[in-house]
């Protein structure tokens, strides 16, 4: 693949897309394993353990790109790729346990190894978009990597206030799946003398994962009733409203004439 070709620009920024939007939780390791140092020790343990991570991170795509030559491998690439797009879009954030430490070397430590055994969907989309382009790896990684690092805090804002963000950065990893799918050795002539099957199956792809994540977010946050006619609540919905058991509600109606169900504050005051 030649330098400034628009393939070539297209696979970096694709690749610079990926990084982003699955290295923000990576970020986030390292400002938790690092807040416990001396202010002066922070940027030290940032600094070196993001240049440790990115080491590790070069060597494991770089030895994935040489495995996605074999046979069938991409497509096996492709559908783990498939399934880390859906997953993007139906996971709810979490809370890492990430132990905050004192040690400089420790800290540095921790997030080579945290960044080591999160980083690994990255591995993979990241591979199936250099198209066995060592160079695009490379670059990709130095042109993300500072900006992941650095500008964390304001990509994951970007994120909250806008959540098509993770939409795209899931249509990107899915576009990446279904063209290494179309691409393995296995089927790669087949899919070049039939431009329209592979076009058709690359659509379906994107269009399948984006559709699927959308049905199984909206069918998590239904509420449904039992047979003895209570209410089932997601456990989705069960966090965002931070509902406990021992919650109590009282209920009315809105303007539009929904049921409302109010949290009662009687339940908290009772325990005191």
């Amino acid at each position: 693949m030649d330098w400034l070709t628009p393939e070539f620009l297209l696979a970096l920024l694709n690749i610079i897309v990926i990084d982003l939007v699955l290295a923000g939780d990576n970020a986030i390791v390292i400002a938790l394993a690092a807040r416990n140092l001396p202010k002066d020790q922070q940027k030290g343990a940032i600094i070196w353990g993001t240049v440790g991570a990115v080491v590790i991170r070069i060597i494991a795509t770089v030895a994935v790109v040489w495995l996605l030559k074999l046979p069938a491998l991409l497509i096996i690439g492709a559908v783990l790729l498939i399934w880390i797009a859906y997953k993007l879009l139906v996971e709810n954030k979490e809370d890492h346990a990430i132990e905050a430490k004192s040690r400089l070397t420790d800290a540095i430590k921790t997030i080579i190894i945290a960044d080591a055994a999160m980083g690994f969907d990255n591995v993979i989309a990241v591979a199936g978009a250099a198209h066995g382009s060592f160079t695009l790896v490379i670059l990709g990684l130095i042109i993300s990597v500072p900006i992941m690092v650095w500008g964390s805090t304001l990509f994951l804002k970007l994120i909250d206030k806008f959540p098509i963000i993770i939409t795209i950065g899931s249509a990107v990893l899915a576009y990446t799946a279904a063209k290494m799918l179309t691409e393995d050795r296995l089927v790669v002539d087949y899919f070049h003398a039939n431009p329209v099957v592979k076009w058709g199956l690359i659509a379906i792809i994107v269009v399948g994962v984006i559709g699927a994540a959308y049905w199984k977010k909206k069918s998590d946050a239904v509420v449904k009733v039992t047979e003895n006619g209570s209410l089932s609540i997601p456990v989705g919905l069960e966090k965002e409203a931070d509902i406990k058991p021992s919650d109590s509600f009282t209920a009315s109606r809105d303007e539009k004439g929904r049921l409302v169900l109010h949290k009662s504050q009687v339940t908290s005051q009772g325990h005191h």
